[in-house]
């Protein structure tokens, strides 16, 4: 899986975006997701609103959406995941909160981004996406870093 990240802050350090193509890989490759495209964009709290009153009619910034591509293929046959955002102030205080870095919050929140991309949706799934998830978080995350 080819991972597209942008920092549309320009905030992210190289640590941190070499930790979320790391776990993206890993749990892409956990799940035998193949060949295919992941755009993911760190964004402000500004965008992230934008976002959230457009596609689901809350005018709040939130920490992660996803926007799965279905079956789409891209010229020259590669096939597009999907898109994932994530808002870097709410990731900031999400670790705060939780107590750990930002590296590795902005890990999780891509893997939570992929698993929905990939069609998993924990409100109606009866817990499997939660499962599965608990599971790669153990399995491809960064270690536990001091906050």
């Amino acid at each position: 899986m080819r991972i597209l990240l942008t920092d549309a802050t320009g905030e992210v350090k190289p640590g941190a975006k070499q930790a979320v193509r790391a776990t993206l890989r890993e749990a892409s490759r956990r799940l035998e997701v193949g060949a295919g495209d992941l755009a993911l964009r760190v964004v402000d709290s500004e965008a992230m609103r934008r976002l959230n009153h457009r596609f689901r009619s809350l005018d709040r910034p939130t920490d992660v959406l996803s926007f799965p591509a279905g079956r789409t293929l891209e010229p020259g046959g590669r096939r597009h995941l999907g898109d994932v955002a994530i808002c870097l102030d709410v990731a900031r205080r999400q670790a705060a909160r939780r107590r750990h870095g930002l590296e590795r919050e902005l890990a999780l929140l891509a893997l939570h981004g992929l698993l929905h991309v990939l069609g998993y949706d924990h409100e109606t799934d009866d817990g499997a996406m939660e499962r599965l998830e608990r599971r790669l978080r153990r399995e491809t995350l960064p270690a536990r870093e001091p906050a």
